[in-house]
């Protein structure tokens, strides 16, 4: 890579590898566009599996605002605490609600056949059938919506 990023980040995992710990190297291969590339997004909008509390001080290191909910056992940890247990993260549902977004581009990837049953047997070859179907999805798609 030559240092600027990618527009669109893809790490592939085996199928039992948990998502958060695979969140900072996916940030780490974006970077957000405008005339002169940065490699921080202004907020990073995330599901309960990447609620961990090292995930959220490592976004706040990056001065990266997060917006996930909390997990249940969580909650009832800082709450056992008492007082020392801190107060809970912000969390804003509007932001959140723009989640849908991420959710809709699975459900359209998942159009193409050899995405949903994985005919590519090599990684390479399945990331490259990835990369493509999103540019397809993105040509398809309103040039007045584009950013």
């Amino acid at each position: 890579m030559d240092g600027r990023g990618l527009p669109i980040a893809v790490l592939l995992t085996a199928g039992q590898a948990g998502d958060n710990p695979q969140l900072l190297p996916l940030l780490d291969q974006v970077a957000v566009a405008r005339s002169r590339p940065r490699r921080r997004p202004q907020r990073v909008i995330a599901d309960r599996a990447y609620s961990h509390p090292c995930t959220r001080v490592a976004l706040r290191a990056r001065h990266i605002r997060f917006t996930c909910p909390e997990r249940i056992d969580q909650v009832a940890r800082r709450r056992a605490k008492g007082s020392a247990g801190g107060r809970p993260p912000a969390f804003d549902h509007e932001v959140y609600a723009r989640r849908n977004v991420i959710e809709r581009c699975f459900a359209r990837l998942k159009q193409f056949r050899a995405l949903a049953t994985r005919y590519a047997k090599r990684a390479a070859y399945y990331r490259s059938l990835l990369v493509l179907a999103a540019v397809v999805l993105w040509l398809r798609e309103d040039p007045q919506d584009r950013p």
